[in-house]
């Protein structure tokens, strides 16, 4: 099954937190923050809000920076995505 976001939302695959820190010390699954960064799977075809288009600024494939608190997780086929806002996207990673 494939995700086809509407509007002005992004499918994102959130990339995994990292086990080890840079000084060796291990983490434990409970420790571990996931990363507010992702890889963007879909984006949306854009919208017009009050009379104006918005134009979706971002491709699949971007690594992007996104608010902590956004979006919905969805489930499919196994594999978690979340879907959110374009506006919730803070950065796009270069």
């Amino acid at each position: 099954m494939k995700l086809v976001p509407l509007g002005d939302r992004v499918v994102l695959k959130q990339l995994e937190a990292e086990e080890t820190t840079k000084s060796g010390i291990v983490l434990p699954g409970q420790s571990q923050e996931k990363p507010q960064q992702a890889i963007v799977i879909a984006v949306g075809p854009g919208c017009v809000v009050n009379g104006k288009e918005v134009k979706m600024e971002v491709q699949e494939g971007d690594r992007v920076i996104f608010a902590q608190y956004a979006g919905t997780k969805v489930k499919v086929d196994g594999e978690e995505y979340m879907v959110i806002k374009q506006e919730d996207i803070l950065a796009i990673m270069k």
